[in-house]
């Protein structure tokens, strides 16, 4: 098993933060966020890493080096133009059965090796770490029949999601479906599978999760782990 960490992006959503430092090291904390991922992905057993990198490669080389300190062991593997979140998939030298394909800008208290176990005992190709949303409409919504009569109204109704935590689980034999050099990205992927009749699994969980592609996002996540940063890496808990 490998961890591959797509930390490439430019994080355009967070300017001006991201104008001096990529999205992933943006800290929570004392820590940059990318540095809770691999502290996480240490803990649950995982050893080697792959960091796929594109805007400023260089702070991240430079932060992280071969992971020793972390006791991973990084592969650092830069993108000459954006490939999308699968496309940089194809750069991997020599990948291991599993691969755990996930943002570097996640904050979050997904069990790792309930997800491995999940994928491995569901005999799929891919298994995608779901979680659910709900949007809250501020509007009064009409629902009308094909005549342009009321069918029915709906006061500010909630609607209920399930959706993609950034957080996969590949086998190895889903990397020949990426092509070479070319942007693709997961949920491409993930279809390309479903279509040649490849078992793709969704793991459903409620387990605290945050982005941070926005601002409001990025202060959420900030916040709840300076509340409790145990939650999230448990050797945390004394200080």
């Amino acid at each position: 098993m490998m961890a591959v960490i797509l930390a490439g992006g430019k994080g355009v959503r967070l300017k001006p933060f991201t104008m001096a430092i990529p999205k992933p090291l943006l800290p929570i904390g004392d820590l940059p966020i990318i540095e809770v991922v691999i502290r996480q992905i240490a803990s649950a057993g995982i050893k080697r890493v792959a960091m796929m990198l594109g805007y400023m490669s260089q702070l991240f080389i430079a932060t992280f080096g071969d992971g020793s300190k972390w006791g991973v062991q990084i592969e650092h593997y830069i993108e000459e133009e954006p490939l999308g979140t699968a496309g940089s998939l194809r750069m991997l030298t020599n990948p291991e059965e599993h691969l755990m394909v996930m943002n570097g800008d996640i904050l979050t208290t997904l069990d790792y090796r309930n997800i491995l176990e999940y994928h491995r005992a569901a005999h799929a190709s891919a298994t995608i770490a779901v979680t659910q949303r709900k949007a809250h409409i501020d509007y009064g919504v009409v629902v009308q029949t094909k005549d342009g009569l009321l069918q029915e109204y709906r006061e500010k109704p909630v609607l209920e999601y399930d959706v993609s935590m950034g957080i996969n689980v590949l086998s190895s034999e889903c990397l020949s479906f990426v092509p070479f050099r070319k942007k693709f990205d997961i949920p491409e992927l993930m279809t390309a599978l479903k279509s040649a009749g490849k078992r793709v699994a969704c793991y459903q969980t409620d387990c605290y999760w945050q982005d941070i592609g926005r601002f409001e996002d990025y202060e959420q996540a900030s916040a709840d782990f300076v509340n409790d940063p145990g939650r999230f890496l448990p050797d945390l808990k004394a200080r």
